[in-house]
Formats: C-alpha cells, structure tokens, sequence
C-alpha cells in the first residue's frame, strides 16, 4: 500500500471534518437535538439538546470517496449500498423523531420492512450483479470456506446482517463508543482486504477517515450525535464488508462489542418478560449497566476499544 492507496482515508476525513463544523451549528439552531429519555442514565439527562443526526456528516465523506472510486474499484458499491440503504432508513428514523416530533420515529414493522427490503437488495445484486457467492471464510483460517445449502445461506445471510446493523445502533450509546469500535473494525477489513485482494480498501479507509474526523466532535463531551442516520450506516458498513469478504463468520469476533450490546438487551428484555419484572443487568445494552456500576464514559469507550483491538489483531491471519 503506497500514499496514493490512503487518499480515501484524507479525502473522507477532510469532508467530514467541513460538514460537521457546519452541521453543530446549523442543527443547533434548528433545533435538531437529542431527547434523552427520564427512565435512562441520569448523568445522560445533562446531554438533551445536543444536536444529533450527525451521520450526515459521516456519509459525506463516504459519498465523495465512492463517488470517485466506485467506476475503477466496483467491488466498493456493493458495501455503498448496504451502508447508504441503511443510513436513509435510520436518516427517516431520525427525521421523524427529531424534526417532525413523532416520539417513536418508525414504527418497529416499518423499520424491519425496510431493512428486510434493503438487505435483500444487497443479496440480489451481490450474488446476481457481482456473481458473489455466499461461502464463507472460516475464521483464523480463511484459505478455507463453508458453503451450506443457497436457501439456508440467504436466510442466514439475513439473520447475520440485521443482528450486526441492530449491534451498531445499540452501540452508539455513549460518546465516541460506536465511531471509535467502528474505526478498528473498518481498519481489520482495510488490512484483509490488502492482503486477500478483496477490492473494498477505498470504502474501509473512507470509513475510517469519515469516522476519525467525527470523533473530533463526538468524543466525550459530544458537540454532536450520529443518531440512527450514522450508526445503522456503520452497521451496514461492516456486514456489507463482510460480505463482499466472504467473513460474516468473523463478526462475532472483530464485532464482539457490537455481538454483546445486542445479546444484553436480548437477554434483559428475555429474562425480564420471564420472571415478571427481574433484570439481570442494571441497564441495558451493556455499556449502560457499566455506566451504573461506575465505569465513566471514556473508561468505557477506551476499554471497548482495546478489547476491538485486540480481538482484530487475533483474527488478522492469511
């Protein structure tokens, strides 16, 4: 990888860094700001009217990187989709709660319509367009692949990406926490892809330079949110990377973070419903529960991080 192979890491981040100076402003006075719920963390009340759906900002930089890389390095689009198709449902999402007052954004049925819609999209045109396979990489040995019957792969296919843009989006719960896992995770794909030939590089580093500059606003004490517009773009970023590298098997790995945010709120939700009011964590997702037990947001978002790092470097192997 030679300096011309990072333009999209400095391309990425030039434009986010612009928009989001110009978002903070321009959202604040149109009053397009966070609402935090009374029943939640109460240190989290302090951040209501924090200008959010800051995703704009991130996908800025991701359009400009695909729109002048995506005619010499097609294996990109397929990963644009996912991540743009996402980023417009979360984009109506935040719309509807922060601009238009309506509490609950997309009904629960509409929202899981249109991501059911847009990742069956993607799996059209990744087998059908790109004639993709969806054989998978085994993790720590990724020469070698599975392949289960086509009808059970699509159906887990499914299953696979909705969990991972879902783990994303429960991410995003405290300052830096989902851009600065994301970051790691978008530089784990960005080095497999170098070494396995995968063709997606422009669109892991224009992540990585997008989410890098975000973090300059969104680090503890956020300036700005990425809302749903951000983290389910981010989570159809990494299970479209996956995808288009064979490695969905690697996500709970790389993604653990995003795998145990999801599983904790399935299993308070689970055990609560079960013993009538019961909770086996103080709060969910997890990073919640951690806040309450008084771990402080940086400690949190450090913490998550260094176990990403640590469980990208254990998969990195060809």
């Amino acid at each position: 990888m030679n300096w011309e192979d990072l333009f999209p890491l400095f391309i990425s981040f030039g434009v986010t860094a612009v928009v989001t100076a110009l978002l903070v402003p321009f959202l604040t006075r149109k009053k397009v700001d966070q609402t935090e719920r009374k029943e939640g963390v109460k240190a989290h009340l302090k951040k209501a009217g924090t200008p959010t759906m800051g995703g704009i900002a991130i996908l800025a930089g991701i359009l400009v990187v695909s729109l002048l890389y995506m005619r010499t390095k097609i294996a990109i689009v397929p990963v644009i989709i996912l991540t743009f198709g996402f980023g417009i449902i979360g984009f109506l999402d935040d719309f509807l709660k922060v601009v238009l007052h309506r509490s609950d954004g997309l009904i629960a049925w509409q929202k899981l319509l249109l991501e059911v819609v847009v990742t069956g999209i993607f799996l059209y045109i990744l087998e059908h367009v790109f004639g993709y396979s969806l054989d998978m990489r085994i993790p720590f040995n990724p020469s070698a692949t599975i392949s289960w019957p086509h009808g059970f792969s699509v159906f887990f296919a499914f299953i696979v990406i909705l969990a991972t843009v879902n783990g994303v989006n429960f991410t995003d719960g405290v300052d830096g926490l989902a851009s600065s896992v994301t970051i790691v995770v978008a530089l784990f794909f960005t080095v497999m892809s170098a070494m396995l030939q995968g063709g997606i590089t422009p669109v892991t580093l224009a992540v990585t330079g997008s989410l890098l500059a975000f973090l300059l606003f969104n680090s503890n004490p956020a300036k700005i949110f990425m809302g749903d517009t951000g983290s389910l773009a981010l989570g159809g970023f990494v299970a479209g990377s996956a995808y288009m590298m064979r490695m969905p098997l690697y996500i709970p790995i790389v993604g653990f973070i995003y795998a145990i945010e999801l599983l904790s709120v399935a299993m308070q939700v689970t055990y609560f419903k079960a013993t009538h009011g019961k909770r086996i964590f103080k709060m969910t997702p997890i990073h919640h529960h951690f806040e309450l037990s008084g771990w402080s947001e940086p400690q949190i978002v450090a913490r998550f991080t260094i176990l990403t790092v640590l469980l990208c470097a254990a998969a990195l192997r060809v």
